[in-house]
């Protein structure tokens, strides 16, 4: 991880463990990407044991399209809050705050079209407006 540092509290009236919260809710997109390319199915054997136990009576399609809709919802969330920070960067905004990926990897690798200082500030206005939806 690289060294990410706070929202100023003042300025953004983040504090420092909401800001933690969204920066690490953030970096679960991935999984849950995997999650909705991968799951699809609710096939499972059943555990046969002499032990009681309580099950979810509900049905596992139904629970699978809860979660499926649930995962889909926090994904939209956070693409478009990226495109509401900046559309002509959003896609290195994604990749930034979903893979911890840092400014210089954007700009060598990806040839970022932006100086550092307009990426950070977009970036902080990323976590202010999740912040506000979330």
């Amino acid at each position: 991880m690289g060294n990410v540092r706070p929202l100023n509290h003042s300025k953004y009236g983040i504090s420092k463990n909401r800001f933690w919260e969204l920066y690490y809710w953030c970096l679960q997109y991935g999984e849950w990407k995997d999650e909705l390319k991968y799951k699809t199915d609710t096939v499972r054997s059943m555990e046969i044991t002499d032990m009681p136990s309580s099950h979810d009576p509900g049905d596992a399609t139904q629970q699978l399209a809860i979660r499926r809709v649930m995962l889909e919802k926090n994904c939209q969330l956070i693409e478009q809050t990226a495109i509401e920070a900046d559309p002509d960067i959003y896609q290195y905004l994604l990749k930034a705050v979903t893979e911890d990926v840092p400014y210089r990897y954007l700009d060598m690798i990806m040839n970022i079209p932006c100086s550092r200082n307009t990426y950070y500030d977009r970036r902080r206005k990323f976590y202010w407006l999740l912040s506000q939806k979330k």
